[in-house]
């Protein structure tokens, strides 16, 4: 018995350091992969910042450009020609929001400027030396006194022989353009050649130092602060101690901008990671520890059943009826095994279906929404059928069913475009009467208009002639049915319920539908998925209507947008005139 027990024991220790080692390589896997994702979504996020600060940033680069050569700068010899240039300078400050404008001569004098924050004389500045010499001079600075974080686009000034003489700088605030992005990433900043901290969406970053002599950042002041770095599967890993607002351990990586002169970098949080591969480690070791368990048990089961046979085998001839007692025990508890072996795949097989169904479910609930008003279009137009049978008017009655097939084409074809905007694909535009769509649209959506009380302020007569615009029929009758049954779902708490539609077709075709309901709570979230402020758990409130139609307006080079105005909310749907030269391009 002893030995038998220190057999067992070996086996159930051995399964448990091979149960260690799989659940350890399953996590490390898992990390890497959770890892990997992170990065792409990094790479994204970061570009996304990195376009965003580099595109503020130009539209000075482009104004220093375009100053550079104007009239009222060629003539600067007298104090009238500069107090009008100064007087020049400072309406292009304010109308640009910069915090300085200003004009330097060849030797670095300034001649003319909007505040003149940066003293009489720029000539040692590098971004002033660069346009001397032709170039587009660029570089950034702290100015003093005012503690303003500033960056500079100096564009060169070519006189009619061909030499620099001189050079209109503009001076970016950089507080202005962190305002509108700050926050709203992973942390996010921006180090110049030097390796100090200029622009980031987390204050307390700015100016931090890069160290010289390993990777990470410290305060100018010089304060240790907690760092470590590691490689994880080629991703750069940071642990570190920076503040309550900074991941402690965060995916690094950086990208180049020499447009800027800059490196963009970014902190991502990997506990998302961490735990997506804890949760599979943690799901496979149940698992085999459930298959373990099943096994230990039946080799337990097969020993003693082994030893009872045994003893059995050598009284059988003394002790034969308990040999048959023992027997009839041992057929139960067969039965028992296989019942519950029975059991057990009965249940994995109902976990399977639920499974099915709870996915299913899932894709109904994502689709339901897009096909609720061909559905009750269709059942509608059987009802009508039916009731035309009965009269024996079989004209009306087929009438109905061209109806139905045409509604059921539509939604095959709703279906199809719901796939494809699903995998970010669209099928070719071409011409669309916009005076059609919205009267398929108001057709589709007047059963429920009618029901709820809801009045239609749209009359397609004050239009002579088809408006013609660029997009796909079926999703623009879509995304209306959307912004129609959206409008009247927001005013069903209220007496006065109307929803007026216009069509404006000026330099670009604009279409409004527009409510007296309460208007919009959080305008800048409105087209993000799954966000509705209708009642939660109800079969209209999955906040993926506004979402799927800003995705297919875009599908087609449209723009969608949503605002309150005076009494309700107005949603505008922008498409580009359709014309016959722009068609004969494009096939």
């Amino acid at each position: 018995m002893k030995n038998l027990f220190g057999h067992r024991g070996w086996i159930v220790l051995g399964f448990g350091l091979a149960l260690a080692v799989v659940t350890a390589t399953v996590w490390f896997y898992g990390y890497r992969q959770a890892l990997d994702t992170l990065a792409r979504q990094g790479e994204a996020d970061l570009e996304l910042a990195s376009d965003r600060v580099s595109t503020q940033l130009q539209v000075y680069q482009e104004l220093a450009v375009l100053m550079s050569s104007h009239p009222v700068l060629e003539q600067l010899d007298g104090e009238d020609h500069r107090r009008s240039a100064t007087k020049l300078l400072r309406g292009v400050a304010d109308h640009t929001a910069a915090l300085d404008v200003f004009y330097a001569d060849a030797s670095g004098h300034v001649l003319a400027a909007a505040r003149g924050i940066t003293g009489p004389d720029v000539s040692g500045a590098d971004y002033f030396v660069r346009a001397k010499y032709g170039a587009l001079g660029k570089g950034h600075e702290v100015l003093q006194p005012l503690n303003r974080r500033a960056f500079f686009f100096a564009a060169p000034d070519f006189g009619a022989d061909g030499t620099v003489r001189g050079a209109l700088v503009v001076v970016v605030d950089v507080e202005d353009v962190e305002q509108t992005w700050r926050g709203t990433l992973p942390a996010v900043f921006f180090t110049g050649s030097d390796g100090e901290v200029f622009i980031s969406n987390r204050s307390e970053l700015l100016f931090w130092q890069r160290q010289k002599d390993r990777a990470g950042l410290r305060p100018k002041n010089g304060e240790p602060v907690s760092f470590s770095a590691y490689q994880v599967g080629g991703h750069d890993i940071w642990q570190l101690g920076w503040g309550r607002y900074l991941p402690k351990q965060a995916l690094h990586q950086t990208v180049e901008l020499p447009v800027l002169g800059m490196v963009g970098e970014i902190l991502l949080d990997t506990t998302p990671a961490r735990r997506i591969a804890t949760l599979q480690a943690a799901t496979l070791a149940a698992i085999f520890l459930a298959f373990g368990a099943l096994l230990f048990l039946a080799m337990e089961r097969r020993r003693t059943l082994s030893l009872a046979n045994a003893v059995l085998e050598n009284r059988v001839a003394k002790r034969t009826r308990a040999l048959s007692a023992t027997n009839v025990q041992l057929r139960r508890e067969i039965s028992e095994r296989q019942e519950a072996e029975a059991a057990l795949k009965q249940a994995q097989q109902e976990l399977v279906q639920a499974g099915k169904l709870s996915a299913l479910g899932q894709m109904s609930a994502g689709i339901s929404h897009e096909l609720n008003q061909p559905l009750m279009a269709i059942q509608q137009y059987a009802d009508n059928g039916s009731a035309f049978l009965q009269k024996s008017r079989a004209d009306r009655a087929g009438e109905n069913l061209e109806r139905i097939s045409a509604l059921s084409t539509r939604m095959a074809r709703i279906i199809k475009n719901l796939r494809a905007f699903a995998r970010n694909e669209s099928e070719p535009v071409g011409r669309v009467d916009l005076v059609q769509v919205v009267n398929t649209a108001v057709e589709l959506t007047n059963a429920r208009l009618k029901a709820d009380q809801v009045q239609i302020d749209w009359d397609p007569k004050t239009h002579d002639a088809p408006v013609y615009a660029w997009g796909g029929e079926v999703r623009l009758v879509q995304v209306f049915v959307n912004l129609i049954n959206n409008a009247a779902d927001a005013m069903l708490d209220q007496k006065e319920r109307l929803v007026r539609i216009r069509i404006n077709p000026d330099s670009r075709l604009a279409v409004t539908v527009q409510d007296v309901g309460p208007g919009i709570k959080e305008p800048e979230k409105v087209f993000e998925p799954f966000y509705s402020t209708k009642t939660v758990g109800s079969s209209e409130g999955m906040g993926l209507g506004l979402s799927i139609s800003y995705g297919l307006v875009q599908s087609f080079g449209g723009n969608i947008r949503g605002a309150n105005v005076g009494q309700g909310a107005e949603f505008t749907v922008e498409l580009d005139h359709w014309t016959a030269e722009a068609e004969e391009d494009v096939t």
